[in-house]
């Protein structure tokens, strides 16, 4: 019999607003305080591991290799080894596939896996022109050649260049990600009504979650110079259909839809998973949170990046013989308003999938189970992390509910989709 891959348990920090309460607290360390909880948590003894692997997108440039300062500082021994890994949003998830992976080629049976992000951190960059003129002024061996340099200098050269925004920008369409939810705007005819309103229901779901203690099992608290930080910060309680169609659109601001209301939120946050076998867990004697029955990635259009759901979803379908009339809940990320909308409106098109994959339509998703406690909308989208944590909440709330199979699935930038089908036990 095929020896499963399982989830043992997760652990996940709230998610802040970047800039906010965890400003000050640096990638590597806010990826360490959850990586030990976790482990300390589980009992497992840390030499145990056979490899830490975590995802991380804006990787710190004093903390290279981000996942093992990670694992160090969270108490792992350096005999274990880590490594990081990097497929934008997708970078949780890719850790969870490569743990098992590793699995599967019999390179070990126990991991510490996981996403981290502080967005708060991605820093702003020198443009060429002054970093040439300071390596010009740096080399520079005698007087003559460092006033040559200093004659090149220009004030202009110092304005700074936004990571963050660059980061946000696909280098292959060359567009923002928001114009490319802009363009599914465009493609699926879909109004600024409507994803006001898909937004709204993110942040009203996210209160009620909140405010029912619904996500507290996969929750941390960091500890703050100032207090506890214990719950996500960017839930806008009692939010408004009114106060968001007030907002402007940011990205096409002639004839755009999309705004920061209905947008993901810019955050901070880690999660991490425990990745093994059902018969390492038994040799533990630990109780897994639930199984990885298959994963898929899938490419598309850079320009319609925010679709990469439904591309691998129908792969992983494919692949595993699974319906979507078979699936208990779903979790699939809020990059934008605009975006999840698009795969509802592709799911069920007959047109749509015929064109595209030459089949029939997936089919019709129930919004009574799709992101029932909120997405990225209310709760944030640190890029590294959201895909172990929409893993953990699936796998979580189908436990809370006694319910059998979650598909987790999010768009990647630069068009990608990732989509995982999880069982619980």
């Amino acid at each position: 019999m095929k020896d499963e891959i399982v989830i043992v348990d997760g652990l996940r920090s709230p998610i802040a607003k970047a800039n906010g309460i965890l400003n000050n607290l640096s990638t590597d360390n806010l990826g360490a305080i959850i990586a030990k909880e976790l482990v300390l948590k589980s009992q497992i003894p840390y030499e145990l591991f056979d490899e830490v692997i975590i995802g991380n997108v804006s990787q710190p440039a004093d903390a290279a290799n981000v996942a093992r300062v990670i694992a160090v500082k969270a108490g792992i021994p350096q005999s274990v080894p880590a490594y990081t890994v990097h497929r934008n949003c997708a970078s949780g998830m890719q850790a969870i596939s490569s743990a098992i992976e590793k699995i599967k080629s019999d390179q070990g049976s126990l991991y510490l896996v996981g996403g981290v992000e502080s967005m708060s951190s991605i820093p702003l960059l020198f443009q060429d022109k002054f970093k040439n003129f300071l390596t010009q002024l740096t080399y520079s061996k005698n007087v003559k050649g460092k006033l040559a340099a200093l004659s090149t200098f220009e004030f202009k050269s110092l304005k700074p260049i936004i990571g963050l925004l660059s980061g946000l920008t696909d280098p292959i369409s060359g567009k923002i990600m928001g114009i490319t939810a802009e363009n599914l705007a465009n493609e699926f005819k879909i109004s600024r009504e409507a994803q006001d309103e898909y937004a709204l229901n993110s942040h009203l779901k996210a209160q009620k979650a909140q405010e029912n203690n619904a996500l507290e099992s996969e929750l941390h608290p960091i500890m703050t110079k100032d207090s506890a930080f214990l719950q996500d910060d960017g839930i806008r309680y009692n939010q408004t259909k009114e106060a968001l169609g007030k907002l402007k659109p940011i990205f096409d601001r002639v004839s755009g839809t999309v705004t920061a209301g209905n947008s993901s939120q810019v955050s901070d946050g880690a999660c991490m998973l425990i990745v093994t076998t059902m018969s390492k867990a038994k040799e533990l004697n630990l109780e897994p949170l639930g199984i990885v029955r298959d994963y898929a990635y899938a490419g598309l259009e850079a320009s319609r990046m925010g679709l990469g759901p439904i591309y691998a979803t129908k792969k992983l379908f494919d692949k595993t013989g699974t319906k979507l009339n078979d699936i208990d809940l779903i979790e699939l990320n809020e990059a934008f308003a605009v975006q999840v909308i698009a795969n509802q409106e592709a799911f069920k098109s007959d047109s749509f999938c015929q064109k595209t994959f030459n089949s029939n339509a997936i089919g019709e998703i129930n919004p009574e189970i799709l992101n029932i406690n909120g997405g990225a909308i209310a709760l944030g989208h640190p890029v590294g992390m959201s895909g172990a944590r929409i893993v953990l909440t699936a796998l979580k709330q189908l436990k809370k509910e006694n319910k059998k199979r979650a598909l987790a699935t999010l768009c990647v930038g630069g068009g990608q989709g990732a989509s995982f089908l999880l069982e619980a036990l």
